[in-house]
C-alpha cells in the first residue's frame, strides 16, 4: 500500500507552508496555535480523492509532515524576545532555521524510543491522535471493504454534522453576534476571583475523549487556582475585580501553576522511566533484529536505534556551532569553550527530560491543549541558572544582557524539541491505529520539521517589519502581543537579574508534592485517579481553556454509560468518539481560515457584523445556542445508535 511517496511530501510541504504561517501569525497576535494534525488530514483526503491509488497510510504522511511544521510554530513562543530584548533586529534566516530544524531533529530522535512506552505499551488516551485516526478511517474506502462501507458512511455522517456544528458556532462567534467567552469576576471580602469559558465545541470534544479521570484532575487544578490561590493572591488589591484577578493570575499564579507542573513532570517521569527503559531496550533488539535478518513486522519498525543515536550526536555538533556564533564578538566570549560545552550537555539532557514529559502530557489531554509555555518556563530557568552557575551575580550590564540572550537563544532550542515531541507520539498513535510503518512517519516528521524550519524565518521577519512586537522597543500601535516570548524574556531577565519570585515556584512545587501523594492514596485505595498533570494543567491554564474540557468529560462519561446499556456498546461508543472528533474538526478548520483571513485584513475581528453595544446580547446569544447545539448533537447521535 502506498505510503511515504512523492506527493505525499509535496501535498504536505504545501499545507506546511500555508498552515506555519497562520499559527506564526495567529500564535503571535492572540497567543493561542491551532493543531493542524485533523484539517491537514482532511485536506489531504479531500485532494488525494482526485488522484488515481491515493490510501490512508499516504494520507497519513501528509497529515504528519503538515502537522510537525505546523507545531514547530510555536517556537514563537520563544524566539520573538531576542527581539523584545534588542538583541536582534530581525530574524536572520538561516540562524532561525537552525534553531528551529536542529530542535526540531532531535525531537523527533528523543521520541523515536518513547513510542514504544508511551503509544504501544500505555493506555493514554491520545485525543487528537484517536481523532485524526478516525478521520482517516471514515474517509479512506481501502480500509472500510464493502462491509465496513456502511458503517463509514454513517461515520462520516457524524464527524460532518459535528464539524458543520462546530465551525458554524465559531463563525457565529467570529460574527461577534454570539460571545466566544463568558467570564463573570466578583470580590469576595477584599479578594477577587471569578469564572470564565471559552465557548469551544473543540474543548467538548477533547473533553469527551479524554475521559473523566483528567477532566475532574483539571477541576481540581482549577479548585485550586480560583477558590485558593487568586483569592489569597488579590487579598487587598484595591481595583476591578476581572482585572485584578486575572492580572494576578498572570503575575503570579501562573508561577505557581508552573511549580506545580515542574513538580507533576518529573513525578511522571519517575513512574514511566521504566517503560521508557523498556522502550529502548526493545528499540535495540528491534535494531538486532532487523541486523540478523528477521522480519519484524511493519507497525513495529523505528529509525534503528543506532542511527537514532548517530543523528542525535551529529546534531550536537551544528549546535555548538550556531552557540558559538550567537555569543562571538561579545562580553560571553572569553567563556566559549566551558559554556558551549555546558549547554550542549542541558540541551542534552534537558531533552530527554522534556520529550517524555510533552509525549506524556501530549498523550493525557492532545498536543494542542498540553501546557508547553509552562514546559518553557521551566526550560528558561534551568539555562539562566546555568549561564548564572557559569557567571555568577555583579557583572556589568552588557554581559548581563548578554547572559539574558543566550539563555533566551538556547532556551529556543530546547522549545524545538519540546514542541515536537509534544506532537508527534500523537501522529504515531495515529499511525498505529491506522497500520503505518512507524520508521517512515519518523522519516516524515523530520521532513515536516525542515519544511517548518524553512517557513518560520521569513513570516517571523515580515511580521516584525510590519508590526513589531509588544514590549519591543519599535513597537508601534499595532505591534503584536507575542505574549507567552514576554512571559519567558521577563523570567530569564528575573533570574539573570536577581529579582523572580522563587517563593511562588516553591509554593507551586509543595502543592504538586501534595497532589502526587493524593493520586498515590487514590489508586491504592482504588479511587479514581487525578494525574498529577492534569492537576498542574488546570492550575496554569486560563480556566476559559480547560472549564468545557471538564464539561465535555462528564458528558462524554454519561454518554458512555449510557452506550453501555445499548445492544452493540462499542458502536456506540466509536460513533459518540466520531461525533467528538467532528466537534475538533471543524473549528480547527475554521481557525485555519480565520487566521489566513486575520492576516489578510490586518484586523482582529474581520467578520465582525455588530458594534460592542450588543455584547449583553451577544452573551445570552453565545450560551443559548451553545448549549442548544451540544445537547442535539448528543441527542442526535444517540437516536443514529437506536437506529
Amino acid at each position: 500500500m502506498r505510503e511515504l511517496t512523492i506527493r505525499s511530501v509535496i501535498l504536505g510541504a504545501i499545507i506546511t507552508v500555508l498552515f506555519t504561517a497562520a499559527n506564526v501569525y495567529l500564535g503571535l497576535k492572540v497567543g493561542l496555535t491551532f493543531a493542524t494534525s485533523i484539517p491537514a488530514a482532511v485536506i489531504s483526503m479531500a485532494l488525494l480523492r482526485l488522484l488515481p491509488g491515493g490510501t490512508i497510510l499516504e494520507n497519513n504522511i501528509v497529515q504528519t509532515i503538515a502537522s510537525a511544521a505546523g507545531t514547530l510554530s510555536a517556537i514563537i513562543f520563544v524566539l520573538p524576545g531576542l527581539v523584545i530584548l534588542g538583541w536582534w533586529q530581525g530574524f536572520p534566516f538561516w540562524t532561525t532555521a537552525a534553531v528551529c530544524a536542529t530542535g526540531g531533529i532531535l525531537g523527533v530522535m528523543f521520541s523515536v524510543p518513547l513510542r514504544r512506552a508511551l503509544v504501544t505499551g500505555s493506555d493514554l488516551p491520545y485525543p487528537e491522535g484517536k481523532a485524526a485516526a478516525e478521520v482517516l478511517k471514515v474517509g479512506s474506502a481501502d480500509v472500510a471493504g464493502e462491509e465496513g462501507i456502511e458503517e463509514n458512511r454513517k461515520g462520516l455522517h457524524l464527524i460532518l454534522i459535528g464539524s458543520l456544528a462546530a465551525a458554524g458556532f465559531a463563525l457565529l462567534t467570529a460574527s461577534k453576534i454570539a460571545a466566544a467567552e463568558v467570564a463573570k469576576y466578583f470580590k469576595v471580602g477584599a479578594s477577587s476571583t471569578g469564572g470564565a469559558t471559552s465557548l469551544s465545541m473543540a474543548l467538548i470534544g477533547v473533553g469527551h475523549l479524554v475521559g473523566l479521570s483528567v477532566g475532574m484532575a483539571m477541576l481540581l487544578g482549577m479548585a485550586i487556582s480560583w477558590l485558593g490561590l487568586v483569592p489569597w493572591q488579590t487579598s487587598g488589591i484595591a481595583g476591578d475585580a476581572a482585572t485584578v484577578a486575572n492580572d494576578v493570575f498572570r503575575s503570579k499564579v501562573r508561577f505557581i501553576g508552573a511549580g506545580v507542573i515542574g513538580v507533576a513532570a518529573i513525578w511522571t517521569l519517575l513512574k514511566i522511566i521504566g517503560p521508557i527503559i523498556t522502550g529502548i531496550r526493545s528499540a535495540i533488539n528491534a535494531s538486532a533484529a532487523r541486523a540478523s535478518n528477521e522480519v519484524l513486522p511493519l507497525v513495529e519498525r523505528d529509525i534503528p536505534i543506532n542511527i537514532v543515536a548517530g543523528i542525535i550526536i551529529a546534531t550536537m555538533i551544528p549546535i555548538a556551532g550556531l552557540l558559538y556564533q550567537f555569543m562571538a564578538g561579545g562580553p560571553l566570549v572569553e567563556n566559549a569553550v566551558p559554556l558551549i560545552i555546558g549547554t550542549v550537555i542541558y540541551i542534552m539532557l534537558a531533552g530527554v527530560v522534556i520529550a517524555s514529559v510533552c509525549g506524556y502530557m501530549a498523550g493525557l489531554i492532545g498536543a494542542s491543549n498540553s501546557p508547553i509555555s509552562g514546559v518553557g518556563i521551566l526550560a528558561v530557568l534551568g539555562a539562566s541558572l546555568l549561564i548564572l552557575a557559569f557567571f555568577g551575580r555583579g557583572q556589568p550590564e552588557a554581559s548581563v544582557e548578554a547572559m539574558i540572550a543566550y539563555a533566551l537563544f538556547a532556551t529556543a532550542i530546547v522549545f524545538g524539541i519540546a514542541t515536537i515531541s509534544n506532537d508527534n507520539l500523537q501522529d504515531l498513535k495515529t499511525g498505529q491505529i491506522v497500520g503505518a510503518t512507524p520508521w517512515r512517519q519518523q522519516v516524515a516528521l523530520v521532513i515536516g520539521v525542515l519544511f517548518g524550519s524553512i517557513a518560520i524565518p521569513p513570516v517571523l521577519d515580515l511580521l516584525n517589519t510590519a508590526f513589531g512586537f509588544a514590549g519591543g522597543a519599535d513597537a508601534g500601535p499595532n505591534a503584536l502581543a507575542a505574549p507567552q516570548a514576554l512571559l519567558i524574556s521577563a523570567l530569564a531577565k528575573g533570574v539573570l537579574g536577581g529579582d523572580l519570585q522563587w517563593d511562588l515556584l516553591g509554593l507551586g512545587a509543595l502543592i504538586g508534592i501534595g497532589v502526587v501523594i493524593l493520586d498515590e492514596l487514590l489508586g491504592k485505595a482504588g479511587k479514581m485517579r487525578l494525574p498529577p498533570l492534569g492537576v498542574g494543567m488546570g492550575v496554569y491554564l486560563p480556566m476559559s481553556l480547560t472549564f468545557l474540557i471538564v464539561v465535555g468529560a462528564v458528558i462524554g462519561h454519561r454518554y458512555e454509560k449510557w452506550a453501555d446499556a445499548q445492544k452493540d456498546p462499542d458502536t456506540a461508543k466509536r460513533w459518540g468518539v466520531l461525533m467528538a472528533t467532528g466537534l475538533i474538526v471543524g473549528e480547527s478548520l475554521f481557525g485555519v481560515l480565520f487566521a489566513g483571513i486575520v492576516a489578510g485584513t490586518g484586523s482582529d475581528a474581520p467578520l465582525a457584523v455588530v458594534g460592542e453595544g450588543f455584547e449583553g446580547f451577544a452573551t445570552w446569544i453565545g450560551v443559548a445556542v451553545f448549549v442548544g447545539l451540544v445537547w442535539w448533537l448528543y441527542r442526535s447521535t444517540k437516536a443514529m445508535v437506536a437506529k
